[in-house]
């Protein structure tokens, strides 16, 4: 391959999202930073520009337009997308308000267009590329809270929406087993984010590290496989 690798990250301009773009940048990747306001795309690709080549680029993960501005850009001036990190989610507050016979259905669906038809907007719209080239990967960041070993009560849709994502992962490394195109989901953990809060116990490097191990995994590496700090554990 006679070019750098070209990693698009979204929701990259704040915490886990933002050190993943700086982690990638430092192995020599170009980043494509993408966050919904255009100013904090550009503020933020701008701080990490000492490590490596940040590009900043507005997207909003619900909108088709959007997603398809972003691959056209990627396709046309960077020569493809190598690795997609589908960061970017929302947690709304009605979710922490109400029990899952008082939340209100509205905002579950909203809370799926962010969480689990951004991420599948994107990978439809960036893995042609990949396959073309014979190479991708594909992360999805995922919340223990989604976990149907760990499901309980409380944050339905927040809870629902990785869940699903994760059956997503499932599904779309079943339909490209015959290629380079690996895709795997993580659990960060609870880190120190705006999401988070101050409380976590951890910070966004340790939350961003699986994701950059699953960005970076060789020729032949795990697919359709959930991870917590580089393990698999059980879905």
């Amino acid at each position: 391959m006679n070019r750098a690798r070209v990693a698009v990250v979204t929701g990259g301009n704040r915490g886990i999202g933002f050190e993943i773009c700086r982690q990638l940048a430092g192995l020599g990747m170009r980043v494509v930073l993408t966050a919904r306001n255009p100013d904090a795309a550009r503020e933020r690709a701008a701080a990490l520009s000492p490590t490596g080549e940040v590009l900043p680029f507005p997207l909003d993960v619900t909108s088709t337009e959007s997603v398809a501005r972003l691959a056209e850009y990627v396709e046309s001036q960077l020569g493809g997308a190598d690795v997609l990190v589908n960061n970017a989610a929302i947690f709304p507050a009605e979710d922490h308000a109400h029990g899952s016979l008082t939340l209100p259905l509205g905002a579950v669906r909203t809370t799926f267009e962010t969480n689990v038809f951004g991420p599948w907007a994107l990978t439809q719209a960036l893995v042609p590329g990949m396959q073309r080239r014979g190479y991708g990967r594909i992360v999805n960041m995922s919340s223990g809270l989604g976990g149907m070993s760990e499901m309980a009560g409380g944050f339905a849709g927040y809870r629902l929406s990785k869940a699903a994502l994760n059956a997503l992962t499932i599904i779309l490394a079943s339909d490209l087993r015959d290629g380079d195109v690996l895709v795997n989901a993580l659990y960060p953990g609870w880190v120190q984010t705006d999401m988070g809060g101050p409380l976590a116990p951890r910070t966004p490097a340790q939350g961003a590290d699986t994701a950059i191990y699953l960005a970076t995994l060789p020729t032949g590496g795990p697919t359709g496989k959930l991870f917590r700090d580089r393990e698999e554990v059980p879905w």
